[in-house]
């Protein structure tokens, strides 16, 4: 079992033990997320921020350690800080990846239950259709990290795979720095105050008896920049031990020599 599936599983397990938690409580469950939740997610929010904020001038090591392997000789333990953060980033991101993947095989058994339910029965389920709307939303969203270290974005490719190693190194390099980098801050500056109105009144589907965890899905929005700003690094760290001419980390799920 991927580790990804034990993530699900538990997902899963959570999210029935609050419903008959609940249920047996007569919505204390409830009742505790209204008065407590958005002081929690906020608190955390703010604590994310600034482990983020002093984080982030770490995001520009791999860009030092390609300069500085371009010219010399890189140290054993910058290769080996790369290595491990690498191997640490490509994990998480591969197990949310595989978490979310069994999101597509939903989306088709619950489109065929809701047209059969509306053409065939004449009947329909709001909640039915708007997970169609969530399950569609989060394997784009928490995926693309996964995608991107599989190299299964769509890539305007010209002159990129006739570059050498070091060429296409350099050229992904440019591309976290110029493009990726910056686009998932700007996505993250601009859903910040999005989100947290969201959470201030614990946002709900509109029909009264649709889904209650829109402002949940409306989180996956800066969880996906934040993946992908983790998966973007990963990325120039094995541009930049490309650039020194060390062996980088197999990704997972392909045939990659470590050397």
């Amino acid at each position: 079992m991927r580790a990804g599936d034990v993530l699900l599983l538990v997902a899963i397990a959570t999210g029935t033990a609050l419903s008959v938690i609940d249920a047996v409580t007569g919505g204390a469950v409830q009742a505790f997320a209204q008065e407590n939740l958005y002081n929690f997610g906020r608190k955390a929010g703010t604590v994310l921020g600034w482990v983020g904020l002093v984080a982030s001038p770490f995001l520009v090591v791999p860009l030092i350690a390609a300069i500085w392997g371009r010219f010399s000789r890189l140290p054993s333990p910058v290769a080996t800080l790369l290595r491990t953060a690498i191997r640490v980033i490509d994990s998480v991101n591969t197990a949310t990846g595989d978490a979310v993947r069994w999101f597509a095989l939903g989306l088709v058994i619950v489109t065929a239950t809701v047209v059969v339910q509306r053409y065939v029965f004449g009947i329909a389920s709001t909640p039915l259709q708007e997970s169609v709307i969530y399950m569609h939303a989060l394997l784009f969203l928490l995926s693309s990290a996964a995608t991107l270290l599989a190299d299964g974005h769509v890539r305007v490719d010209i002159i990129y795979a006739k570059l050498s190693r070091r060429g296409k190194a350099w050229t992904d390099l440019a591309g976290v720095y110029l493009a990726l980098i910056p686009m998932c801050w700007l996505i993250l500056a601009i859903s910040g105050p999005y989100v947290n109105a969201t959470w201030r009144i614990l946002e709900r589907s509109r029909e009264s008896d649709g889904l209650a965890f829109v402002f949940l899905l409306k989180t996956a929005i800066p969880v996906f920049a934040v993946m992908m700003i983790f998966q973007g690094a990963a990325m120039a760290a094995r541009a930049a031990l490309a650039i020194a001419g060390q062996a980088e980390p197999a990704r997972p799920g392909l045939a990659e020599p470590e050397a």
